[in-house]
């Protein structure tokens, strides 16, 4: 372990002190917090299509707001227009306010304080607030936890892949310029690969972390938070937990593919196999924040390596079992096991091996 440890401390140093990660870090930094404000920043002003039945048209005072006024014969027609989305709201009787699930907070206050203001100025009296009453489900958050679901597959496809892609041209350039003779001469194969692995990977933890604190913060001070979905640490750290999982996964065939070649010109064609199973993957898991209740998101999101993506993008977008999560874990840790067992034989054998490229099936034949 030490020497595993060592190896990954080299290649963190390395890295970490290059313009490349750092000016990368900072542009990364800067566009998530500047993509939390565009809502805030370019966002047009809030539209409120309203009904009522037996009441009058309350004042809302929300100058630049565009509110639409419609009218129902009776509270049927109300809730029909509501479910079908014709409505956000409508007023019914004066005394109780209709919606398709929870209603929007900040028209809960305007239309609780617009009712306030006319009927005391009518009465002159104490005033009983309008009761709040869903017809729906409460999609409240629903388009909260798509945008976020959306947002987390891209992330860790564009981490997956990239981190994916900078331990092959590691391990090729170590193997091209014949630095892994030297190394090898001091630690074991299995140790060089796992250092490279877990240093690398640390890199792209920085990265993710980056992205989540830097994104939650923009939030929370351009006032988006305010539309997330309860249970925000659970997610965060679900995808950090599939995050490593993943890149476990892929990191270890990225190594062992490119163990197979020499020369850097030559790792594109030798990646191209797993490069087009991290697409796939990528694609299901896109699939799955649009559906992430139907069959296909369900059964992906136990089948590694689909459930790195699939899984923590499912939990952002729906409450997901405890049971179903502990349970594809289980499954992609087995996966990741099997994986750096193939992976740690195949880089053990082909590393030293310079020159021509080296066949897969030759280096995993039976000795």
């Amino acid at each position: 372990m030490n020497g595993m440890m060592l190896v990954a401390r080299r290649e963190i140093t390395t890295h970490i002190r290059t313009k490349a990660f750092v000016i990368g870090l900072l542009i990364t930094a800067v566009l998530v917090g500047a993509v939390a404000f565009a809502p805030k920043v370019f966002g047009g002003p809030d539209s409120y299509k309203l009904g009522t039945v037996n009441s009058q048209k309350l004042p809302l005072q929300d100058p630049g707001a565009k509110i639409e006024w419609k009218s129902f014969p009776d509270e049927a027609a109300a809730k029909k227009a509501v479910l079908a989305g014709d409505a956000d709201a409508v007023i019914v009787d004066g005394t109780k306010v209709i919606s398709d699930g929870e209603l929007e907070s900040k028209l809960a206050v305007l239309l609780q304080s617009a009712n306030r203001e006319v009927k005391l100025g009518a009465a002159g009296v104490k005033i009983a607030p309008l009761a709040l009453e869903s017809v729906g489900q409460d999609t409240r958050y629903q388009a909260a936890r798509t945008g976020i679901a959306v947002t987390l597959v891209v992330v860790l496809f564009m981490l997956l892949i990239g981190q994916a892609m900078m331990v092959a041209m590691g391990v090729v350039e170590e193997k091209g310029s014949r630095i892994v003779e030297i190394l090898l001469t001091s630690v074991r194969p299995w140790q060089l690969l796992g250092g490279k692995i877990i240093g690398l990977g640390a890199l792209g933890l920085i990265n993710l972390c980056t992205i989540l604190v830097v994104g939650v913060t923009a939030s929370k001070v351009s006032g988006v938070a305010m539309d997330f979905p309860p249970g925000m640490v659970g997610i965060v750290a679900g995808v950090l937990g599939w995050f490593v999982l993943g890149y476990a996964f892929f990191a270890t065939l990225a190594a062992a593919l490119s163990s197979l070649v020499s020369r850097q010109e030559e790792v594109s064609n030798v990646m191209t196999p797993l490069t087009m199973l991290i697409m796939v993957t990528y694609f299901a898991a896109f699939y799955a924040t649009f559906e992430p209740t139907g069959t296909l998101a369900q059964v992906l999101s136990f089948i590694p390596p689909f459930s790195s993506m699939v899984m923590p993008v499912r939990m952002a977008a729906v409450d997901v079992p405890l049971w179903q999560a502990g349970i594809a874990a289980v499954l992609m840790l087995a996966a990741v096991a099997g994986v750096l067992s193939i992976g740690a034989k195949v880089y053990q054998r082909a590393v030293l091996r310079t020159g021509a490229r080296v066949k897969l099936a030759d280096v995993l034949r039976v000795r």
